[in-house]
């Protein structure tokens, strides 16, 4: 039977009990503690906090994110580290007024659709045992068979939704979780466990400007939610999609956003992009360039950006030459599991 301890989270003075076989980050989100974290592997150093009594195991934290001499002072990353003792740890603790916490659970799903959406991106849809509350934007843990792993997948579908969810999943030459499993034998009717769920990039409901989505490759996920989420609301908020691809075959879901601006045309604009291909109806051109040219200024939107790492740096330079200021973007960038060896320090989530 395994050992349990108390953590005593600073500034806030919250005792949580944690096993020793659970990392401290698992613990206080399943109680309801929330603590800043991005990736929950180890990768991105978002939850890094100071251990100010007690000793911890630090587990599968990447030596890029933690580094030795971080150790020696007493950092830890909570998403890895495993209580030894009783624990009291100082976290960055900055909770925004007005956002409800969701506590996470776990969850046992059916696959209930497997689609090729486009080049090396399957749609899974997965029926839960019982309904998830959460952020639109927010992701999932998803345990794959038999390895003692989990990756992490947004939800595409709106917290009205609650009961059949839908992650996006791009396909990693010789990744554990992709070729090793989703695109190799994954089938409808097979069992998921999931937890969740986690992540702070998600919708502000509070911030009511208009608002800039920009999407790449699966990074569409969290973006999906959040429209979906939003224009079902009885709120006017004005929002518009930028998504982007290499060529068409890369892209997806082009109907359905085409179908929402047809809805909604006051309050929704799709702009889908083609960085190396010329195609009749859609933009060509990264989405950082045919944003340059839609806009002369952002100054007055908030904005939500998802995709890879390159397309995210490139997008929050142009929204910031537009007059947009940090606090304004929200981000999230899609890394893999190399990155912990290679030093992806801003990496959320982890798709190989």
């Amino acid at each position: 039977m395994s050992t349990t301890y108390t953590v005593t989270v600073e500034p806030l003075g919250k005792e949580v009990s944690c096993r020793e076989d659970q990392t401290i980050l698992d613990a206080c989100l399943r109680a309801g503690v929330w603590l800043p974290h991005a990736c929950t592997h180890g990768t991105c150093g978002t939850c890094k906090a100071e251990v100010l009594d007690g000793d911890v195991d630090h587990g599968e934290a990447s030596a890029f994110a933690l580094m030795e001499f971080e150790r020696s002072e007493g950092k830890a990353l909570l998403c890895c580290a495993r209580p030894r003792s009783d624990v009291i740890v100082e976290g960055d603790v900055d909770v925004e007024e007005g956002i409800t916490t969701h506590p996470v659970r776990d969850f046992v799903g059916t696959v209930t659709g497997i689609e090729d959406c486009a080049r090396d991106t399957r749609r899974l849809t997965v029926d839960l045992d019982d309904d998830i509350a959460f952020h639109p934007g927010q992701y999932l843990q998803v345990f794959v068979p038999g390895k003692g792993v989990t990756r992490t997948y947004s939800m595409a579908n709106p917290p009205a939704e609650p009961r059949r969810i839908e992650l996006h999943v791009r396909r990693v030459p010789g990744g554990l979780a992709t070729d090793g499993w989703v695109f190799k034998d994954l089938a409808v009717g097979d069992e998921l466990r999931v937890s969740g769920p986690y992540g702070r990039f998600f919708f502000r409901q509070m911030r009511e400007e208009p608002a800039i989505l920009i999407a790449g490759g699966t990074g569409l996920a969290p973006i999906k939610s959040m429209i979906q989420h939003i224009l079902a609301s009885e709120d006017e908020q004005q929002l518009t999609l930028y998504q982007g691809a290499r060529c068409l075959d890369m892209l997806y879901d082009v109907d359905f956003f085409r179908g929402l601006e047809q809805e909604y045309p006051d309050r929704f604009r799709y702009r889908p992009c083609l960085s190396e291909e010329q195609v009749s109806g859609f933009e060509a051109g990264l989405v950082t360039e045919v944003l340059d040219r839609d806009m002369a200024s952002c100054r007055g939107h908030v904005a939500y950006v998802c995709g890879p790492p390159p397309m995210v740096d490139a997008a929050i330079k142009t929204l910031m030459r537009k007059r947009l200021f940090p606090r304004d973007i929200y981000r999230e960038d899609f890394f893999d599991e190399s990155d912990k060896a290679n030093g992806g320090l801003n990496s959320p989530l982890l798709k190989r």
